[in-house]
């Protein structure tokens, strides 16, 4: 009977194990050879495991390349939140967002070098898979706290976070390509951007609300009759 957990706990150690090990030589395969010339096969020639052990984990190439872009994103939305978090404004929620994800990229070096030698492959991705929606839906939360707190006007959340997040990817897919990462000048450049963005959406607000016309406001009824003239 106390041997039952103890077979568990060695069977589920692995499985951790045996994920690891092909998350490890995808991401090295990936990364040597790229994505689009890879196979299965490059894969498993870089474990210890039996040909078929890949596909009691993965049904396919492409899982295993969501699953690598999964973990990298669980981590860097977790950095992201927190940096966040600690701002006192909008233009450090911003700017803080951004170079938290852009120093994420360029001091990984094998996720610099995937994003840099497989871009395209990865636009391709579906967000929801890459785990990309969750780090959308946490800045989305961080703008209508912005809001609550007055930092900002309501503004179409919806659009502004799409935007903010094709601007991440797209701007840090471009600073993969440079020798060295300039996190710096990516950080200036989707900040300004952004920034002026929301300047430009906030006056629009304000100049709309300053331009609504204020409703009369009815008139109390007097009380009592009328007398004739």
């Amino acid at each position: 009977m106390s041997e039952e957990p103890d077979k568990t706990s060695k069977r589920e150690r692995t499985k951790q194990r045996n994920r690891a090990v092909i998350l490890d030589a995808a991401r090295a395969v990936f990364v040597e050879i790229g994505y689009d010339a890879a196979t299965v096969r490059d894969v498993v020639a870089r474990t210890d495991l039996a040909p078929g052990t890949f596909y009691n984990y993965f049904p396919d190439k492409r899982s295993v390349l969501l699953a690598v872009v999964s973990e990298w994103s669980e981590e860097c939305n977790r950095r992201m939140r927190e940096a966040r978090a600690s701002s006192q404004d909008i233009t450090q929620i911003v700017e803080r967002g951004f170079r938290t994800y852009f120093e994420f990229v360029a001091n990984d070096k094998t996720l610099f070098e995937l994003m840099r030698r497989n871009g395209s492959t990865l636009r391709t991705l579906g967000l929801d898979d890459t785990g990309f929606t969750a780090g959308l839906d946490d800045l989305q939360k961080d703008l209508k706290r912005a809001i609550r707190s007055g930092l900002i006007p309501p503004l179409p959340l919806t659009y502004m976070t799409r935007a903010i997040g094709a601007m991440t990817f797209e701007v840090g897919a471009e600073m993969a390509q440079r020798e060295p990462p300039d996190v710096e000048g990516a950080t200036q450049f989707a900040s300004e951007v952004v920034l002026g963005a929301l300047s430009k959406l906030t006056e629009s607000a304000f100049a709309r609300a300053a331009n609504t016309p204020t409703p009369p406001r009815p008139q109390a009824k007097r009380k009592g009759k009328q007398r004739n003239a």
